[in-house]
This record gives C-alpha cells, sequence and structure tokens, in this order.
C-alpha cells in the first residue's frame, strides 16, 4: 500500500485526499460494462440500465422479472420454480456444516439480544384539564430484505435485517438472493433464514428483485419497505422505487478506516485493512496514523497477507483503487480526518481508545481496541452490519429495529383543555392564511357559548 504524508498538507488538501465518490457517480467494470454493453445493445450507464429494468418489472410482471433474472444470473428459472421450497430447504439442511450451524445459532442470539435492547415503547402522558399525548409504535406492515449474492454468499447479511424485523414484529417478512447458474441459493443462507423463521424466499437478485418486491408481481407480493446491501445495480435501484415503498439507507461498498497511533501492532492493522478490501475491488482501507514507523510496517504487512488470501486479487484491485495510508501529523488531525470521512466501519486502535469517543462523530459503527476487529461486528458481536457508507454516516443510521416501525402521534384533547388553545390556534391559522383551519376551532368556540 502507498503511503501518503499528510503532516504538511492543508485542510483543503487533506478534504480531497478522503473524498469518496458519490456511489451514482460510480463507473462499471469494464468487464461489467462490456456485458452490460451486449446486453442491451447499446453503452447505457448503471442509472439507465437500472431505469429500464425497474420499469420493465413494475408494468411487465413476471415476464420481465424471470427474463431479467434468466439473461443476467442464467438460473433458469419460471414462475413456478421462482420461490425456494420446502424440498429447497431440505436440501440445504444436508450440505451445511453442523459447527458453522452452531456458529450461526449463537450469532443470531447475539443479534437478537442486542436488538432487543433497542425495541422502543408506546406512551402515553397527561396533560392539562385531563388531555392526553402520546406515541404508538407499530411495525411495518410487509418488509422485503435483499441478501447479496455473486463472489460471495452472505449467512450473516439474512441474520442482520431478518432478526432486527422479527424482534420489531413485522407480520411479513419477504427475503430475495441472486440464483446461482444452478437455478438454487447458498445452503447456508437458507438454513440461516429458516432457523430466524423467514420462508417466504424469491430466487431473484439486482435491481429486478428490488422492483419486484417494491411494485409486486403475479408470483411476488409487494411490500412496503425494502432493506439490505447490495451492489450498484441494488442500490440505484432502492432509490428509484423509494417514495413507492420506504428504504434503509443507499449504501455503497464497503469501507474501513483505522486510527492509530505509535502502540497500534502493524499485523493486526493490516489484518483488518484486508479484511474489507477483500469484498470488492471498489471496498475502501484506509489507515491513519501519526507514527510513520507503524504507516511503514503496516505497508509492508499488507503486502505479505495479502499473497496468502483466496480473493487476492479482488483484494488487490481494493486497495489500488481504494486503499491510503495516511501519515498525520498528530491525532488531532487524525480524529479531524476520520470525521471527514465518516467510514462505515471505525477501528481505533490506539494506547486509550475510549479517550478518543467522545471526539469521534462520524462513522456507522465504532471498534474500539485491539480486541474489537471489525469481523466481530459483522458476524457475531450481536451490533448490526448494515451501515451507511459513502459518507452518509454524517447523517445515516446504522439499521435497526427502528427501521422497521412506524412512529404515530397520538391527540386525546378534552373539551377544557380545547378551549383553552382556541385562540391560540385560531390566531395561526389565520396568520397562515388557512380560514378552514380557523374554523374547526372556531366552530366549536361558538357552539360553546351558546350552550
Amino acid at each position: 500500500m502507498k503511503i501518503t504524508d499528510a503532516r504538511n498538507r492543508s485542510a483543503a488538501d487533506i478534504a480531497a485526499l478522503l473524498k469518496k465518490t458519490a456511489f451514482d457517480e460510480q463507473e462499471l467494470a469494464p468487464r461489467v460494462q462490456a456485458a452490460c454493453d451486449a446486453m442491451w445493445g447499446e453503452r447505457l450507464t448503471a442509472a439507465q440500465i437500472v431505469d429500464r429494468i425497474v420499469d420493465g418489472v413494475r408494468h411487465g410482471g413476471d415476464e420481465r422479472l424471470l427474463y431479467f433474472t434468466n439473461t443476467i444470473d442464467r438460473a433458469g428459472l419460471t414462475a413456478e420454480t421462482l420461490r425456494v421450497t420446502e424440498k429447497e430447504f431440505d436440501e440445504a439442511r444436508i450440505f451445511v456444516d453442523p459447527a458453522v450451524v452452531d456458529a450461526i445459532t449463537r450469532a443470531i442470539a447475539n443479534v437478537k439480544s442486542f436488538h432487543e435492547e433497542q425495541m422502543p415503547r408506546s406512551w402515553f402522558t397527561n396533560r392539562a384539564h385531563g388531555s392526553l399525548l402520546g406515541q404508538k409504535i407499530t411495525p411495518v406492515d410487509s418488509v422485503g430484505i435483499y441478501v447479496p449474492g455473486g463472489t460471495a454468499a452472505y449467512p450473516s447479511s439474512v441474520i442482520m435485517n431478518a432478526v432486527p424485523a422479527k424482534v420489531a414484529g413485522v407480520p411479513r417478512i419477504v427475503m430475495a438472493a441472486p440464483p446461482g447458474k444452478d437455478g438454487k441459493l447458498n445452503p447456508y443462507v437458507l438454513v440461516t433464514a429458516e432457523k430466524i423463521g423467514i420462508t417466504e424466499i424469491y430466487k431473484m437478485g439486482g435491481a429486478q428483485a428490488i422492483a419486484a418486491l417494491a411494485f409486486g408481481t403475479e408470483t411476488v407480493p409487494k411490500v412496503s419497505k425494502i432493506t439490505g446491501p447490495g451492489n450498484l445495480f441494488v442500490t440505484l435501484a432502492k432509490k428509484a422505487v423509494y417514495g413507492h415503498v420506504d428504504i434503509d439507507m443507499l449504501a455503497g461498498p464497503s469501507e474501513i478506516l483505522i486510527v492509530a497511533d505509535e502502540t497500534a501492532n502493524p499485523v493486526y492493522l493490516a489484518a483488518d485493512l484486508l479484511s474489507q478490501a477483500e469484498h470488492d475491488p471498489l471496498a475502501s482501507a484506509i489507515l491513519i496514523t501519526d507514527s510513520e514507523r507503524v504507516a511503514r510496517a503496516v505497508a509492508t504487512e499488507v503486502e505479505t497477507q495479502l499473497k496468502e488470501l483466496p480473493r487476492e486479487e479482488i483484494a488487490a484491485a481494493s486497495l489500488q483503487n481504494m486503499g491510503k495510508i495516511i501519515l498525520a501529523k498528530d491525532m488531532d488531525t487524525v480524529v479531524a480526518m476520520a470525521n471527514l470521512s465518516a467510514p462505515e466501519h471505525l477501528e481505533v486502535m490506539t494506547k486509550e481508545p475510549f479517550h478518543l469517543l467522545p471526539l469521534l462523530r462520524n462513522c456507522g459503527a465504532l471498534f474500539l481496541g485491539a480486541d474489537s476487529p471489525e469481523p466481530l461486528g459483522d458476524y457475531f458481536a450481536g451490533p448490526n452490519h448494515v451501515l451507511p457508507t459513502g459518507g452518509t454516516a454524517k447523517f445515516y443510521s446504522v439499521l435497526n429495529v427502528e427501521t422497521f416501525l412506524k412512529k404515530t402521534s397520538i391527540i386525546a384533547y378534552t373539551h377544557e383543555a380545547l378551549m383553552e388553545a382556541a385562540d391560540d390556534v385560531i390566531a395561526m391559522a389565520e396568520a397562515e392564511g388557512l380560514r378552514a383551519h380557523a374554523n374547526a376551532i372556531r366552530k366549536r368556540k361558538e357552539a360553546d357559548r351558546k350552550k
């Protein structure tokens, strides 16, 4: 990894160094672009492709959904084989390693316990003259959770989306995941879903899956909300259907940023950077430190560990495209740069990590200390791993139980309380030129005088 010495750089230079490409400005990889060109017979942007797919499924239902699924994923599916059957669940149980399933079971329990702590409650409060105000908490009627596929299988994404939805009490939880060329889903994905109680699963991925969940087809009933990470096409599709349904967030490629001082272990730092780099050629892995020794040691260690990885090619591309080791002049600058970046995952590898906790404002998830590596959050600890990316941690929150809940205000005034407020409401309504609003109060006030 290349080391960038930013110790004498201006604030503007540092901001430019950390600038991220917005998800809707990302260019397709050459291989993907070539495949898209061949499919559509012309050069289209990712956004243009998504618009065509979403519109096609919206108006063409199953026929277009299956066309895109079978063209892109080469799965050979029909309307009758689109939904996962009980037989497929039975087959999946045969092919999974019991030790892995045991680990998944414990992870589910941890995630469930953590999200139960988040559960808000409906409440009422008494006001003057016997009136009541309150808030009612209601789960959304239905949610579609998207589980990515492609170069890896993600049973952990099943856990992180489905468990909080279950805790929230969502009555109908639907799952979508891209099928393999054999028309099947990864057995660990299926077994994980079954353990959580998710049995309505459709073998569909990409923008076509998002469109089917948003608008419904003859086979796939529509949902009220869509959650879960995915590739650029999935993210753009979620943006396209927002308003017809709700979504959790617009997430891009995975990110890790590590804040480290002189005490940090370069072996751990390198391993943690690579843990995200292996996700995707566009994944971001950044180390910011005020120690030149640590920076140089990590650069060397990354190259050593990289050679040992089965996904070496992907990780190497990620480091080439998005990897950075930045040498800052002091720890105050390190913290400022971390907040400016607003990463998905932020690790703090310093002598006293809790000392920096009040200063670190912008990140999806915060990992404090050498014994809290990012994969612990990905799989097992309990907090959710569906996190804001691309700097959106400045205003987005992690996926959580409240993602699946609606808050409804409750107003129950007594007549006496209404009369006390009447003149103020009338005055404000008439100041806005809304006479009918004022009349809704005035008519009651007039009736009160006639009694």
